[in-house]
This record gives C-alpha cells, sequence and structure tokens, in this order.
C-alpha cells in the first residue's frame, strides 16, 4: 500500500460538495420560513434530502471502511477505561458547551462542514413533517440534518481518559464524531483541530429569538 495512505489527515473523509448544495438550500429555507414562504420552504428542505450525502454520512459511521477508517496501532496509547473509571461529567456542561460554540461557531472542527443543533430540526420538523423526517432508524433521517447534526466531540475519548473541559472538547459534525468514537486522534490518523475560522453561517439559529433557544 502507497506510504501516503498512511499520512496524517485532517478528518476521517474529506466532504463532497453536495453537502455544501445542501447547506445552501437549507439556508434558503429557512429564509423562506421566516418570510412566510411554507411552499418554498417545504420545496427547499425537501431538496436538502440528498442520497448522496447519505451515503456520504454511511461511509464514515456505518459499517466500517478501512479506506476510511485507518486504524492503527500506536504506542503508548491510553487504556480502554471501565465506565466508572472514566472522568466526569461525561458529557461537557452547559457552560462548557455555550463557550466552545462561541470559540468553534457553527462549522465542524475536523471536516469543516457546516452544523445544524437538533433544536433547530426539532424546530423544522415539527413545522415541516413531511419534509423533515426524523425516524428511529439512519434510513429514515434526513439525509443533511443527519450528517450537519451538531456534536460535541472530546479530542482525548472520555473513554480514554480524557475530560469534558473546554480545552478537551470541540464542535464537530456527526460523522466525524461517531466515526470516531472512543479511538484516539493518532489511532485514526487524524491531526488535531486546526483553529477555528470566522464564517457568517450561524446554524440556522436565526430561526429563533434568544428566549425560544433551547438550553445548549
Amino acid at each position: 500500500m502507497n506510504a501516503s495512505f498512511w499520512e496524517a489527515r485532517r478528518c476521517l473523509r474529506e466532504p463532497i460538495p453536495e453537502i455544501a448544495e445542501a447547506r445552501a438550500l437549507l439556508d434558503h429555507a429557512a429564509n423562506a420560513h421566516l418570510s412566510g414562504d411554507r411552499i418554498t420552504a417545504d420545496k427547499l428542505i425537501r431538496a436538502a434530502n440528498l442520497p448522496v450525502v447519505r451515503a456520504w454520512t454511511e461511509s464514515i459511521w456505518g459499517k466500517h471502511s478501512n479506506d476510511i477508517l485507518r486504524e492503527r496501532l500506536t504506542p503508548n496509547a491510553p487504556p480502554r477505561l471501565n465506565f466508572v473509571d472514566r472522568p466526569k461529567p461525561r458529557m461537557p456542561t452547559a457552560a462548557v458547551r455555550r463557550k466552545a460554540l462561541e470559540r468553534d461557531g457553527y462549522h465542524c472542527r475536523f471536516c469543516g462542514i457546516a452544523v445544524i443543533d437538533k433544536s433547530i430540526r426539532t424546530l423544522l420538523s415539527a413545522a415541516y413533517p413531511e419534509a423533515l423526517a426524523w425516524g428511529r432508524r439512519n434510513a429514515d433521517q434526513h439525509a443533511a440534518f443527519q450528517c450537519m447534526w451538531l456534536q460535541y466531540d472530546h479530542l482525548m475519548p472520555n473513554g480514554r481518559g480524557g475530560d469534558s473541559s473546554l480545552d478537551n472538547v470541540v464542535v464537530t459534525c456527526a460523522p466525524c464524531n461517531f466515526g470516531r468514537m472512543e479511538r484516539t486522534l493518532a489511532e485514526v490518523g487524524v491531526l488535531p483541530p486546526a483553529a477555528p475560522t470566522a464564517s457568517a453561517w450561524d446554524g440556522l439559529m436565526r430561526l429563533v429569538t434568544p428566549a425560544q433557544r433551547l438550553p445548549i
């Protein structure tokens, strides 16, 4: 195998252009919703449910491919801890999540795609239930909202001893988070995330007023 295959990379799999296309469609859908044009908003949300985006997501967090999850043994890797031995709290507090969002914005710190908080998905799914399906199975969930689902990921996994402090937590997309799970960055050959970059993308949070926003 080519030696470059094992070189460190920024994420498990580079994003495809259709993810940015889906983001643009949802951006326009949010504007249509705010203007009261529900018909257009419905059509745009449906259009963003792209099968190719679902396939990209599934390739990362589904049945693992050695081409994507390039797992390797690393010297002195931290052991996998029993649940009772892991740092508490397991999940970052609301204060840490707010600070992470202020620092990172609504983009995955690894692959760079736009992300959307689940509260926005819940709001739009209630308003457009047929356009934005969210069933129990992955196959029954809207492809774009599934792919762009905002997560708070531990750089050093909690199951390997990582705490939930701001220094160890970053904003990511669901594929980057669930694709890596309890593996360290070194074990999957992913570089530490680059510094966050400024962006106008608001994660569609303009759909709610500050008073209406659900706890992060």
